[in-house]
């Protein structure tokens, strides 16, 4: 199967905004599995939905899995999927990402609502590993500056969808 045969990923997008409208970002661990390149590492939370899951259930686990957060207001959720391909090479041999050609999104809005102590970077899960080293909040359009480049037009999209969220 050649890479433009492979299928998309189906995944959400998690946009998680505090009180003053900024958002989470995590900076990547550097030897995980994704490509990052330098100066791009900081993203949002996402992740893959499981088969019949509910968007805004996949949204609150990947967020709970990524972050420890479990206390965040539902705000809003996309309607279409946006795709992106992963650049390549992307992953090792034998990684699970490997049998796709990228990822097709929903993108999922959030106020956090509890206290930072209780963000917790080593929450865990089902066949979960740490996926930030460490996070902050910021502007959305630092967040879509700074993501990796293949991840951009996706994060523009979500940055509009949600702009109404942001304390701009």
């Amino acid at each position: 199967m050649t890479v433009e045969t492979r299928p998309y990923r189906f995944n959400v997008g998690v946009a998680l905004f505090n009180a003053r409208g900024q958002v989470f970002l995590g900076k990547s661990i550097p030897d995980g599995p994704e490509y990052v390149l330098p100066g791009c590492e900081w993203q949002m939370p996402q992740g893959g939905i499981d088969p019949a899951e509910d968007i805004i259930a996949a949204a609150r686990r990947e967020l709970a899995e990524e972050t420890g957060v479990t206390e965040a207001e539902f705000l809003a959720v996309t309607d279409e999927w946006w795709a992106y391909d992963f650049p390549q090479p992307y992953t090792p041999t034998g990684h699970r990402l490997e049998a796709y050609r990228g990822q097709q999104q929903r993108w999922a809005a959030f106020r956090f609502t509890g206290t930072e102590d209780g963000i917790d970077l080593t929450a865990t899960g089902a066949d979960f590993s740490p996926e930030f080293s460490e996070w902050r909040w910021a502007m959305l359009e630092e967040a879509v500056a700074g993501v990796m480049p293949y991840k951009r037009q996706n994060y523009a999209k979500m940055a509009a969808a949600f702009a109404r969220f942001a304390g701009n």
